[in-house]
């Protein structure tokens, strides 16, 4: 309402500071918008220096002129996109259609080349993935890899994949498909390529012993969490909402939050990729002990129709 007021009085453009960054590092905001939604005001963000330096000219009266060269594309049909699987075959005749499931999201913004948010956590997913092939390991459960696409515009790719293939809920109810009880973990990276120290058990208590004893030869590295906290904000999330066991690593966050989320910094040079290295032995780990367990990990409550949770699934 309030863009569309502006665009009636004329307003030609909205410079808004980037108030959580300074040193020239210019952040994105807000999410997607639909076209018909879209008030024709152009909005952009500067930096804390550059916006500062206009307000004080402003308050003294002295004119300023800005010149803005924006140039958009918008696309009014719906545009497709698509997420990435791959799988490494189970062989254990008993397991093989069971699958354990690692992912990260390969979409980003455009303020930076998406180096921290996702690729390194896409990267570190494929890396893994060629770890286990290139170790000749035949796993009994079936180990599949997901790069999910749509992620910053709302878990679109993962949300598609767990509504398709797991579950749905609607007002009647929630309804699982056979596929649901097949699968034994999700295990997400996106938070940028700072070393893993340890897992969110996204409160399911019954994880910490067996996380912790797969910890074990992480610990001397710096590999030692196993928080009952929740996080939120990436894939994982698709799969608790289907009452799924689905986990987020914790990582080093190093200039991520401050610096490279969602910035013109999150570029190439600020990849650690030692850490990385590190983080891909650790999914791989993860993925082998999950797909070589006789029992699936423990589940989180199953969410009804409206979104609360009842009693966990065996």
């Amino acid at each position: 309402a309030t863009l569309r007021w502006l665009a009636r009085e004329g307003v030609s453009a909205i410079m808004l500071a980037d108030a959580s960054h300074t040193g020239g590092t210019v952040g994105t905001n807000n999410g997607a918008s639909r076209l018909s939604g879209i008030a024709q005001v152009p909005t952009v963000h500067v930096g804390q220096e550059s916006y500062g330096r206009i307000a004080r000219m402003l308050d003294k009266n002295v004119p300023v002129t800005l010149e803005l060269n924006m140039q958009n594309t918008f696309y009014p049909q719906n545009t497709s996109s698509f997420n990435l699987i791959g799988d490494i075959p189970g062989t254990d005749p008993l397991l093989k259609d069971k699958v354990v499931m690692i992912g990260a999201h390969f979409d980003s913004w455009h303020s930076g080349t998406g180096a921290t948010d996702n690729g390194a956590g896409s990267g570190v997913m494929l890396e893994a993935m060629r770890l286990i092939k290139s170790l000749g390991l035949s796993p009994r459960r079936t180990i599949r890899i997901a790069l999910w696409t749509g992620e910053e515009q709302g878990l679109y790719g993962s949300l598609a994949y767990v509504r398709q293939h797991f579950a749905v809920r609607d007002a009647l109810g929630f309804h699982a498909t056979v596929e649901q009880q097949r699968l034994a973990a999700y295990f997400n990276l996106d938070n940028g390529s700072g070393r893993i120290r340890g897992i969110y058990l996204q409160g399911i208590e019954a994880e910490r012993s067996i996380f912790e004893a797969w910890m074990k030869p992480f610990n001397d590295m710096g590999m030692r969490t196993a928080t009952i906290s929740n996080t939120g904000g990436t894939d994982h999330l698709a799969f608790i909402a289907a009452g799924l066991p689905g986990f987020q690593f914790i990582q080093d966050p190093l200039d991520y939050g401050n610096v490279t989320h969602h910035t013109n910094q999150d570029v190439y040079e600020r990849l650690q990729p030692d850490d990385m290295q590190f983080n891909a032995a650790v999914v791989a780990s993860f993925a082998w002990n999950a797909a070589q367990r006789d029992e699936k990990l423990p589940r989180p409550p199953v969410p009804d129709a409206l979104g609360t949770q009842r009693r966990p699934v065996p």
